[in-house]
Order: C-alpha cells, then sequence, then structure tokens
C-alpha cells in the first residue's frame, strides 16, 4: 500500500514523520505520526501505539506530549494515527464534537450510515500495524498500546480483546466504563444500535472480567481535579473492580499537584486536569513502562 510523506523532523537523533494513504478499511485516506528513533538506522525497533482522544488528529499526541527523548532513548518506534475517518460525506459526521469526525471511539460500526466507515477498531488492530511493519524496521513480534481519554478506552480494548497481541497496556485517563456514560452511551449506540449487549464487547470493564489470565501488567495515570471524571464520563474505579475481581494487575495512579502558593489567594491551587499538560508530565513514566516489556 502506498505511503505519501506529509512531513519529516529531525528530533532527538531520530525523525517525527507523519504519512498520507489511503485506508481499505476505512475507505478513505487517513494519516499517521510515526517517530523512528535513531537505533531504526540500524536495526528493527519495537513499535508502541498510541491513540487520542476526541476530536484530536494525529498531530495532538505529535506536538504536544513530549514523548520522543524517551522513545529515542528506549529505542521505540512511536506510531499515532488519526482519531477517526475524515471527509467521508456522512450526512451528520460533523454535527458534534462527540460524535462522527474525530470520535470514531476505536468500534467497528454496524449501523447505518457508520458502517462503511467507522472501522477504527480493525483499521488499529489489523489494517495499520501490516501498514506499518511493511513499510518500516520493525519487530512486529514486540508491540504494545497506549492512549487517552477516548484513546485511553481504546488502548484497554483492544489489549483485553487480543490476550498476547501487545506487551503493555496503558492509559491516561480512560473512559473505562462507556457502556455507563454520556460519551459511551452516544457513540456506541450510534455506532452500534440500541442493543447494549453489543456495547459490552467495546467496554473495557465488561471485558476484563472474562479476559483469559492475568499476565497483563496495567498502567494508569488519572488527574485528580479532571473534570471528566468528577462528571462521571471515565468511571475508573468501576474498571479497578473489576480488575481487583479477577486479579488482574493494574497500577492505578490519582495524579495531584501540591501547592505552594499564598494561602490568601483564593483558587490559586489546581491539580492535574484531562489537557495534553498532564500527559507530558507523565510521559516518560509510560514509556518506561512499555520499554521494560517491549526490551525486555
Amino acid at each position: 500500500m502506498a505511503l505519501k510523506q506529509v512531513s519529516s523532523n529531525k528530533c532527538f537523533e531520530g525523525f517525527q514523520k507523519v504519512f498520507e494513504h489511503d485506508s481499505a478499511e476505512l475507505k478513505c485516506k487517513m494519516k499517521f505520526g510515526i517517530y523512528l528513533p535513531p537505533k531504526a538506522e540500524t536495526g528493527k525497533c519495537p513499535v508502541l501505539y498510541w491513540l487520542s482522544g476526541l476530536t484530536c488528529t494525529e498531530q495532538n499526541f505529535i506536538t504536544k506530549a513530549g514523548f520522543h527523548q524517551a522513545a529515542a532513548e528506549h529505542g521505540l518506534i512511536v506510531v499515532a494515527p488519526d482519531t477517526s475517518p475524515r471527509g467521508c460525506n456522512i450526512e451528520g459526521e460533523d454535527e458534534s464534537w462527540d460524535f462522527g469526525t474525530g470520535a470514531g471511539f476505536y468500534v467497528d460500526a454496524t449501523e447505518d450510515p457508520w458502517k462503511t466507515n467507522y472501522r477504527m477498531y480493525s483499521y488499529i488492530k489489523d489494517e495499520l500495524p501490516k501498514l506499518i511493519n511493511a513499510n518500516f524496521p520493525t519487530d512486529s513480534e514486540r508491540m504494545s498500546i497506549f492512549g487517552h481519554s477516548m484513546g485511553g478506552h481504546g488502548a484497554l480494548i483492544l489489549a483485553l480483546k487480543n490476550p498476547g497481541k501487545y506487551k503493555s497496556v496503558s492509559a491516561f485517563a480512560p473512559i473505562c466504563n462507556p457502556i455507563q456514560c454520556q460519551w459511551g452511551k452516544k457513540a456506541l449506540g450510534g455506532y452500534l444500535g440500541s442493543d447494549v449487549s453489543k456495547w459490552e464487547a467495546y467496554d473495557a470493564t465488561q471485558l476484563v472480567k472474562s479476559y483469559p489470565d492475568s499476565q497483563l501488567d496495567i498502567l494508569i495515570d488519572q488527574g485528580k481535579d479532571d473534570q471528566f471524571l468528577s462528571a462521571g464520563q471515565l468511571l475508573p474505579d468501576n474498571f479497578i473492580a473489576a480488575c481487583t475481581e479477577r486479579k488482574i494487575p493494574v497500577v492505578f495512579r490519582l495524579q495531584q499537584a501540591s501547592c505552594f502558593c499564598n494561602p490568601g489567594l483564593l483558587a490559586c491551587c489546581f491539580g492535574y486536569d484531562h489537557s495534553y499538560f498532564f500527559i507530558a508530565t507523565f510521559i516518560n513514566d509510560h514509556i518506561k513502562h512499555h520499554a521494560k516489556y517491549l526490551n525486555a
């Protein structure tokens, strides 16, 4: 499959590139970012896939997360695809920020008019890795996945639905129980129809209950002052409880900031939120988490 290079930038002795290609699964042109560390010039490298959240493109992670130095040091290729099909001319695809364009939710849609193009699950699981492995110096047996918010949901379900495919998984502020939150109900209902039993196949909290073994080390970082946590959109407690019951190892870190400001100032202290400032703060920990398994 032909790749068209869109951009290339030298970064920590490696290269951050963006490519465009025609997707067979999504039936449209798609872009993805790929960081090639210095090690990729002389040998094959493991691949770490990043899935972004609602409204994002491939650009958000590669320009805001600050992952390049750690990826270079650990010799990891990092791939960051777009979050949905683009320009499919589907009625209603651009009407809201949390459904349609920029909101593929990493599922394979079964409902009209979405089912022809909105197949992000199969794109991430099958088409994109084949494309990456065919065109770049990858070690196809060493692959991991992580993501943020909607992308954290995507990373968790891909790891849980495909035991052994990914060496490790982690997430920042993931949507952990989408069948119970408004974002999830809107997206899953729209893409999959009204049968809630079909939604459960894309819900990490449901999937972990039947995960076949405990050989999956999960890392989750969550900002204490994340506005979507308090709004009940993320529901990490439900996922943690399900993991505990199944004895699936999960490290959940509720991150909060220390306050050093003048006590007389009102509302001067805020903790970590849902933004890329939060992601950039802890991204090195996640790269190290994956490198431990990918370079073992």
